[in-house]
């Protein structure tokens, strides 16, 4: 039998997902402060437990306390994928992905120590906050800039691409110059490490020409570096400035693929067709 995606939500599965999926009731808002701070706390304590004096004197606390969180964030996570039509739908969505991460380093941990290190991904939830304070505002905003980052995909991979080509270059060329020299250009890879230092303008300056020749080529990097370092910025912030000229967007969560970020007009969802 299909599913059909205008069909409602009932009983406890509708009254579970307006309180862990929606802010507009108390219980919603409520649920959904209550699980930011217990994403703060969550990210203090892996944090803390990374320093070592902190680790040494209250490590056994620490570890209990992300035990505790992880448990209670995969109970949420189960939660969500029973009050939702279609759980597949928002396990591959962002959110839905991010809460999974959110909880399989510490079960990691067990196998690899050091990994539940990795759990301060959870920190990506807090980006819910613009949700839960109605902020539909700044939701607009994320919104459009992910839509910039998409539309501009080719342009940056063609720019990558020609950044990567002239590295090669420079960096081959460089270690034709000053490769029998000892300031650090023994290979081409090694040399690659010091163009893409170069050209991004970091300049550790671990590695450096000695040669005249080698420095006026190291010159030539340093003024394409400061040329083209505005180049991904301006294409990403052209399509930002053409995405913004959207239809405002509400904080309203589909019920059946809980996707956000529908246009404040719409009855149907724009991803998988349900009825908001």
């Amino acid at each position: 039998m299909t599913d059909d995606p205008n069909k409602q939500l009932t009983g406890w599965r509708y009254r579970l997902h307006e309180i862990i999926f929606e802010a507009d009731t108390p219980e919603g808002k409520l649920f959904d402060v209550a699980l930011l701070v217990a994403i703060l706390l969550s990210v203090l304590a892996v944090s803390l437990e990374s320093v070592e004096s902190i680790r040494n004197e209250h490590g056994t606390m620490l570890v209990a306390a992300e035990w505790v969180f992880t448990i209670l964030f995969t109970i949420e996570y189960v939660l969500r994928l029973a009050c939702v039509r279609r759980p597949m739908g928002y396990a591959v969505s962002f959110f839905g992905i991010v809460d999974l991460l959110a909880v399989i380093p510490t079960y990691l941990s067990v196998l690899i120590p050091g990994a539940q290190s990795l759990a301060v991904i959870r920190a990506l939830r807090l980006l819910r906050v613009f949700r839960i304070f109605k902020l539909a505002r700044f939701l607009s905003e994320a919104s459009a800039l992910r839509q910039a980052a998409v539309a501009s995909r080719a342009k940056i991979t063609v720019f990558l691409t020609a950044m990567l080509i002239i590295v090669m270059i420079m960096a081959t060329a460089m270690h034709l110059i000053e490769g029998q020299q000892d300031s650090g250009f023994d290979s081409i890879p090694q040399s690659m490490y010091w163009a893409i230092v170069t050209v991004t303008t970091v300049g550790y300056g671990d590695a450096a020409p000695m040669t005249p020749l080698g420095k006026m080529l190291a010159a030539i990097m340093m003024i394409i570096g400061y040329s083209l370092i505005i180049v991904p910025g301006g294409i990403v912030s052209a399509e930002w400035m053409q995405s913004s000229r959207g239809k405002p967007i509400t904080t309203q969560s589909c019920p059946h693929c809980s996707l956000e970020g529908h246009d404040a007009d719409a009855h149907y969802c724009k991803h998988c067709g349900g009825r908001l």
